[in-house]
């Protein structure tokens, strides 16, 4: 087994409270903890899964963060789509290695990383914000992750549109999404999917006839909640904060042709 390098992330886990720190490993730095100092010095060579201790003599493992776990501790500076609705908003956009999938916008670039990890080497995300500073954020968060050469980053108001045809996904996590779906339809695949997220039922209300008026079909409105339990046999038992709304998802497909609209609010 190949040992760890610097630049390498580590997921640094206590068994004692579960407390976890992901870092990446430069020579000369420390982790300080409530537990005590880790130097990354004496973790380099080391290997996943290894056991370690802090200079106060507490145990700590060496875990390969998973991309939920980088997703959730990246470096932001706006809300991010979290990893219960991107596991859900990755199936339904099908993407696979060698996609071509746009995003906009690229905000920290939590789902820019999630995407790019997924499409591969040989696919493709064009990621779009009209913020220099948020597209610079992203970029830095998907370097760290390793997947930037993968992300093509575009610094433009979507009113604009999007550069690219025929792609086989695009996800819009914009104040109003219903303002962009003619540019979106000139971007996307036929029967293909299109993803958003938005965080009220206002902007539902909108989103479904304007969906339907640029013919979209098989529409899908959806929230995901999430409960974790304790880990513990002795009181297994729900965790006392649960993850409830932080979005509602929308799907749906692009079709030729109009779309006649159901009468009187029926479907």
């Amino acid at each position: 087994m190949t040992g760890l390098k610097q630049e390498d992330l580590v997921l640094l886990w206590s068994p004692k409270k579960g407390d976890r720190y992901l870092i990446r490993l430069t020579s000369g730095a420390s982790q300080s903890t409530h537990l005590g100092l880790l130097r990354h010095d004496e973790l380099i060579g080391l290997s996943y899964g290894d056991p370690v201790l802090s200079n106060t003599g507490h145990d700590f493992f060496l875990l390969k963060p998973s991309i939920g776990e980088y997703m959730r501790r990246i470096r932001r500076q706006t809300q991010i789509v979290f990893p219960k609705e991107a596991g859900y908003i990755l199936l339904h956009l099908s993407l696979f290695p060698g996609a071509r999938v746009i995003e906009c916008g690229s905000g920290s670039g939590s789902l820019t990383t999630l995407f790019a990890n997924m499409v591969g080497d040989h696919g493709r995300v064009f990621s779009y914000d009209r913020r220099a500073d948020f597209t610079a954020l992203a970029h830095a968060n998907c370097e760290r992750w390793g997947v930037s050469e993968r992300v093509e980053f575009k610094v433009r108001d979507l009113a604009e549109g999007f550069d690219e045809t025929d792609a086989d996904a695009v996800f819009l996590d914009v104040q109003a999404p219903e303002d962009y779906l003619r540019q979106v339809r000139r971007a996307l695949a036929p029967g293909r999917q299109l993803g958003l997220i938005v965080p009220t039922t206002n902007q539902l209300e909108r989103i479904i006839p304007a969906l339907q008026a640029e013919s979209f079909v098989n529409i899908e409105i959806l929230e995901l909640l999430l409960r974790r339990y304790k880990a513990t046999a002795a009181r297994l038992r729900p965790e006392d904060v649960m993850v409830g709304h932080t979005g509602f998802l929308v799907f749906a497909t692009a079709v030729r042709g109009k779309v006649p609209c159901p009468e009187n609010g029926e479907e």
